[in-house]
């Protein structure tokens, strides 16, 4: 029996993930390398592409100095009190309970050009909404708990004996974060990381509604995706997705061979 379920368990996983990814590669080389060179150096993709990329720099960056900012807050802070503590854990959680769509839509009507703040911020000359900050905001409202997540079991495992007692012998907070509370979790941060940048590599439905899709302003790979299969340009729009699919399924690998490491 457990034979049957193990094999039933590889069948689904080949339906829903293996098969696609091999449908979008031989979709990619429909026309031959040329026809996927062709996809991927055309302007717009590369210009989608760079916007990918800086998004993730700077998404993954405010993650990781936040993320496990509140982690700490969330375990270690007693003075915050409970009813505090079970709030901010229901707002961290957010993200997985309400559509990416939704947020996105939330980010415009409240910083959007017709919104009081977005109205105000544009005549100081800052432009959220159609603009990468709108698209980074959107990005960081669907990947922050990542990171929290990761770092919370950790923190509450390892117990906060050795902090107190860093302190006591007059060990500064920075000192004792770096020398005994890092050293504990860097690996759950890490694993948090590779989370984000997949994540953020693959968002749609936030960025879509917050970005506009504007071509050569606010477009990623993945509204170029959708412009492209929209447009009937198939080849093109595989192209652009067997390039994120890799870059996101060598992340999951790199984390796996992170994990191995660890743990021989």
């Amino acid at each position: 029996m457990r034979r049957l379920w193990i094999g039933l368990t590889f069948v689904l996983f080949a339906l829903l993930l293996g098969i696609p990814v091999i449908r979008i590669a031989i979709g990619a080389f429909d026309d031959g390398w040329s026809g996927f060179a062709d996809g991927i150096g055309r302007p717009e993709a590369q210009h989608a592409l760079m916007m990918t990329g800086i998004i993730v720099v700077i998404v993954t960056a405010i993650n990781a100095v936040f993320g496990v900012m509140l982690a700490l807050y969330l375990v270690r802070a007693n003075w915050l009190g409970k009813q505090l503590k079970r709030l901010l854990n229901s707002v961290v959680d957010l993200p997985f309970a309400v559509s990416p769509i939704i947020g996105g839509l939330m980010i415009v009507l409240l910083l959007g050009p017709d919104a009081a703040l977005g109205a105000l911020l544009n005549k100081a000359g800052i432009d959220i909404v159609y603009a990468l900050p709108g698209m980074v905001i959107a990005t960081l409202f669907v990947t922050f708990p990542l990171i929290i997540r990761e770092v919370m079991p950790v923190l509450q495992e390892i117990g906060a004996s050795q902090e107190e007692a860093a302190h006591m012998l007059g060990a500064y907070p920075w000192t004792t974060f770096w020398r005994v509370t890092w050293p504990s979790i860097r690996w759950s941060v890490v694993y948090g990381v590779v989370l984000t940048v997949a994540r953020t590599l693959g968002e749609f439905g936030a960025v879509l509604v917050v970005s506009g899709n504007i071509l050569f302003k606010t477009q990623t790979a993945t509204t170029l995706v959708y412009q492209d299969v929209e447009n009937f340009n198939v080849t093109a729009a595989n192209s652009v997705a067997l390039v994120l699919a890799a870059c996101s399924i060598g992340l999951l690998l790199f984390m796996e061979w992170i994990k191995s490491r660890k743990e021989s």
